[in-house]
């Protein structure tokens, strides 16, 4: 984990097809514990959740839901099925703090001046959430944290906050050096407390930076994150059991559960 981030999924980028199969898209699926962070570069994604929510996401705009005690929802891509077209973006999983971990599910949408943009020789940065660089997001979080897209023309340097105890970067495209190391593209630089990282960039670059303060250990399996291992397993026994409501708006199908690893895993030895 760095601070409270605890999944981060590099999506794209791709272009699909018009007339992309439904196939394709994200059906309905549980979280607890967490909140999903979706940002786009490229593209559109709709989504539809349990609270009742249908909302897409454009370039530039954040999604953020907050599954607390349990959510479901889905991600489909259906402007690219009309009309085909690129998708480019990241989604992150944010672990929520234990006191709110069965919070009541909810879901946030942000655009426009909800996220901060600032511009300095050769750097260009939006704030997606938390306070960093002077800005403040208005996206609600649960713990201290920030997250960035920024980026840098050759030779424009940033450094990361310093008042967050974990920060990493993940370089989305380009090429940047920390400290004359260089970080690979589509890599993530996770920093100790006290390490130097002042990025400097060699080329026109893409990154996203995230951090925050830690909010302790946690368990994961599939789309479920916990302090808990037992809260785990009781929401895989809802979802198996169809006790998770699935979104008003998209309840004909859904992602069944997947095998139990460990068991898997066993039975395959024995045969």
């Amino acid at each position: 984990m760095v601070g409270p981030f605890i999944f981060f999924d590099h999506i794209g980028p791709v272009d699909l097809a018009k007339g992309l199969p439904r196939e394709a898209d994200v059906r309905p699926h549980p979280h607890i514990g967490l909140s999903t962070v979706t940002y786009l570069f490229a593209g559109e994604i709709m989504h539809r959740d349990s609270t009742g929510i249908e909302q897409a996401i454009r370039p530039g705009e954040i999604n953020w839901m907050t599954a607390g005690g349990g959510i479901t929802h889905s991600e489909r891509f259906e402007r690219a099925r009309r009309e085909g077209g690129p998708l480019h973006g990241i989604q992150s999983w944010v672990a929520l703090p234990e006191e709110d971990e069965e919070t009541t599910p909810s879901f946030a949408h942000h655009e426009g001046d909800d996220l901060p943009v600032h511009q300095d020789r050769g750097l260009w940065l939006r704030l997606l959430a938390g306070e960093a660089f002077g800005l403040r997001s208005s996206v609600r979080t649960h713990s201290p944290l920030f997250y960035v897209h920024a980026a840098l023309q050759p030779g424009a340097r940033l450094e990361l906050p310093r008042q967050y105890a974990e920060r990493a970067v993940y370089l989305v495209s380009g090429a940047v050096e920390v400290g004359g190391r260089a970080i690979d593209p589509l890599r993530m630089a996770v920093f100790a407390d006290g390490d130097e990282t002042v990025i400097e960039a060699q080329a026109p670059s893409v990154l996203m930076l995230l951090g925050g303060h830690p909010v302790g250990d946690r368990f994961i399996e599939w789309n479920f994150v916990s302090s808990s291992r037992q809260r785990i397993e009781q929401a895989k026994a809802d979802w198996r059991a169809g006790r998770m409501r699935l979104p008003d708006l998209d309840n004909s199908e859904f992602i069944p559960l997947p095998p139990d690893p460990t068991r898997a895993s066993a039975s395959a030895e024995a045969h």
